[in-house]
């Protein structure tokens, strides 16, 4: 298991998350729109999920069902971050799964 990073974290670019991951499995480059949890190097200590100060961030079988779709999406950023970083402009821009 794993920790996602769901929908409110877009636009949000706080990294809170990853000043405490104390394996620097989260990722934000400049061109994201959003932080993104590594799925087979976090090791599930939970500290990012009460950095947040958004409550984007959650254990992978507690992802609301209304943003199921973070949990691959975070997982394709590490395989196509151009699809990934297309997804989330989609998501932003459509309003949906924003909370």
């Amino acid at each position: 298991m794993t920790f996602v990073i769901t929908s409110a974290c877009i636009d949000v670019k706080d990294a809170s998350c990853i000043e405490v991951c104390p394996v620097d499995c989260i990722y934000q480059e400049d061109e994201d729109r959003m932080c993104f949890v590594h799925p087979t190097e976090c090791i599930d200590c939970a500290a990012c999920e009460s950095a947040c100060p958004v409550g984007a961030i959650f254990a992978e079988k507690d992802v609301p069902a209304d943003t199921a779709r973070f949990t691959r999406l975070n997982a394709l950023y590490f395989e196509d971050r151009a699809a990934a970083r297309a997804e989330v402009d989609a998501i932003a821009e459509s309003g949906l799964s924003i909370t």
